[in-house]
């Protein structure tokens, strides 16, 4: 079945779809990413789509097509001390609405298209206007990275940076320990592992964990 496109208003405007990459992980940064248009036909051309529909060789390859064809680009990086800290005043939702935000007041345009990451996707709209100093037309959705060229383009730039930290991170730390990283998930078993191991060996939480996030407390209780 062909995906949903929807049709965006004509005549076209500047157009930003903003979506986010690593909301889950125990390891490593939230990304999120920006791209700004005035005409997203390139990007249909291009073929994008969520960029976990993308092998991570295509979405290397898409990242690099991307970046030529937008009119700006933008990527902001929450660092895991950043989260852990903002997360004693604030909710996940709420840390995600305003780097949502501050990316939105720099890549200004008539329309933007977000993926929203509140389970109500109209209320996250709608905190994301009232945080903007200017008017603009926000289209908020789930799944919107399935919806929209702009914001499929946003998504593969995002888990593309994502993925290049977790590889400095992993290329960091992998040797001390003389263990795998793995995908920085909390399910992930290899993940669990390299935790455990680095708390067994250092009697700490490895550096780029989010020490606030219920895995890496856990680990830490146990095997102190």
């Amino acid at each position: 079945m062909d995906r949903l496109i929807k049709p965006y208003p004509l005549p076209y405007l500047m157009i930003c779809g903003i979506d986010e990459a690593g909301r889950g992980p125990v390891i490593g940064p939230i990304v999120i990413a920006g791209v700004k248009i005035d005409d997203d036909n390139v990007l249909r051309k291009l073929q994008v789509k969520d960029s976990k529909k993308h092998s991570p060789h295509r979405r290397e390859v898409l990242f690099k097509q991307i970046v030529e064809v937008v009119d700006d680009y933008r990527v902001v990086y929450l660092k895991p001390s950043e989260i852990d800290e903002m997360r004693k005043r604030f909710t996940l939702n709420q840390i995600e609405l305003r780097a949502f935000a501050d990316l939105m007041k720099i890549l200004r345009s008539d329309i933007y298209y977000v993926d929203a990451v509140d389970v109500d996707d109209e209320r996250f709209g709608e905190e994301l206007s009232k945080l903007l100093p200017f008017d603009a037309e926000i289209i908020s959705e789930h799944k919107a990275d399935e919806k929209y060229p702009v914001v499929s383009a946003a998504s593969i730039v995002a888990k593309v940076k994502r993925d290049a930290e977790i590889r400095k991170i992993a290329k960091e730390l992998e040797p001390e320990l003389g263990l795998p990283l793995g995908s920085g998930y909390p399910a992930d078993p290899i993940t669990q592992k390299f935790i455990g191991e680095w708390v067994d060996r250092f009697g700490s939480l490895p550096p780029h964990v989010r020490r606030s996030w219920k895995t890496a407390k856990r680990l830490l209780q146990r095997k102190l």
